[in-house]
């Protein structure tokens, strides 16, 4: 049958294997001592190993192939990191292989030895055709076995977004209320538009923003002045104000230099995802919160306080305008509204803590992150789908946060034998 490498990777690490009077192909008796550290980088396949060979103490690694030939495949043999290899697991020894000094690499072939229900659990359980290759069985798994695999995939999903959180950290030299300012552009941006809020907050310091918070329309015609995205003129008395009020500071304050239109995304994105009533809705939340930071990361903790933080009015103007000179017919925006409230939440706060218990080393944030994801509903989306047309439906936003995860880093790349879920239908025993 056709197998996949990382299955014998599963097969030494779980020793899903017959043992007894095990040997190496020329004959030398083994005795497993410590299996070793599964290494996902690169270099050898297990690391920190021991093995008894012919009485013989060996400490080392353990690297796995299909075929002993692929050692040459692979170049191992001028690797330095390969040179502290003890051990060779392979499916068939098809060619010897040396070590550098001309000695012969110890080899065991599992060919014959695998357990049959773990080859027939993996024949059966394991679809790689299939987008989710375990979802004709996936709900034969113990939830707990599945909830241990959500919370993995999502621990390693924060871990790649907040990455990004600190790299804006360092770039600000330690400055946490400028990355959170940042952060909150970016996240506003909705994908579409998130390079460009992000430049926007790199032209508009919050330190000098800060100092005009209690007055609205200038906070507007700093963004929308420095986006790029003000008319030239204006008949509108609204529209007229914020261009004089831009004019003026951005003498004041040696603005030379500011986005374009061209920079910002409108064709292709609903009116109510505008980039344009996004920044008014992100002009009113600044105007609103005296301290970001303190905000985001004190004040706020459930959900309903991040709703009174982030879901507040925009002006006037900007509750019947998509866009400047274009009055719509009824009101089109009382705020953010629940469905992007809660992606703000996913998106911009959980990251935000999570980056910030990892800066400070306190995994108390990673709770929190816990508790305040299990308060927002789960996501609906393309991936989310194919779970539940499995039989597997999240129940909040921890669920579904953690099914993307998974699906990302697990079963689209067919990494299915790192994924508790896969494991567990492996292993159990055959009816």
């Amino acid at each position: 049958m056709e197998f996949r490498e990382d299955f014998l990777q599963l097969v030494w690490k779980y020793q899903y294997f017959e043992k007894n009077e095990l040997k190496t192909s020329s004959g030398e008796s083994i005795q497993v001592v410590q299996i070793g550290f599964h290494n996902f980088g690169e270099g050898p396949d297990f690391h920190e190993s021991v093995i008894m060979l012919d009485q013989v103490t060996l400490h080392g690694h353990v690297e796995v192939h299909k075929y002993a030939s692929d050692w040459k495949t692979h170049a191992h043999g001028g690797d330095p990191a390969y040179n502290s290899v003890i051990l060779h697991v392979v499916w068939e020894n098809d060619k010897p292989v040396y070590r550098n000094d001309g000695t012969l690499m110890p080899t065991v072939e599992l060919k014959g030895k695998i357990f049959l229900n773990i080859w027939r659990n993996y024949e059966r359980l394991l679809d790689y055709k299939s987008e989710l290759p375990c979802a004709h069985a996936v709900t034969e798994v113990p939830e707990i076995i599945r909830f241990s695999a959500l919370e993995k995939a999502l621990v390693e999903r924060l871990h790649e977004k907040s990455e990004y959180i600190l790299q804006l950290l360092s770039r600000n030299k330690g400055d946490w209320e400028e990355t959170c300012y940042q952060w909150l552009f970016t996240s506003f941006g909705f994908k579409t538009n998130a390079k460009a809020m992000g430049e926007l907050a790199l032209l508009l310091p919050y330190k000098t923003l800060l100092k005009h918070r209690d007055k609205l329309p200038v906070v507007e015609s700093f963004l929308f002045g420095q986006a790029g995205l003000l008319p030239e003129v204006s008949e509108e008395p609204y529209v007229h104000y914020l261009i004089n009020e831009y004019a003026f500071y951005q003498k004041k304050y040696a603005w030379n230099t500011s986005l374009k239109r061209q920079h910002w995304s409108f064709m292709g994105v609903r009116p109510s995802n505008f980039p344009t009533l996004r920044i008014a809705q992100l002009a009113s939340i600044l105007s609103n919160a005296p301290n970001l930071l303190q905000a985001i990361m004190e004040d706020t903790r459930g959900f309903p306080a991040f709703k009174k933080l982030l879901q507040v009015t925009p002006s006037d103007y900007w509750q019947y305008h998509f866009s400047f000179g274009k009055p719509a017919e009824r009101k089109v925006s009382k705020g953010i509204s629940d469905s992007v409230l809660q992606l703000l939440i996913i998106n911009f706060v959980i990251p935000l803590w999570f980056a910030y218990g990892r800066y400070f080393q306190q995994s108390e944030w990673q709770e929190r992150c816990f508790d305040l994801l299990q308060e927002v509903a789960a996501e609906n989306n393309h991936i989310i789908k194919k779970f539940q047309s499995a039989g597997w439906n999240p129940s909040n936003s921890f669920d579904s946060q953690g099914m993307i995860g998974l699906y990302k880093n697990y079963c689209k790349p067919k990494k299915c034998l790192q994924c508790k879920v896969a494991q567990s239908l492996i292993k159990r025993e055959s009816k």
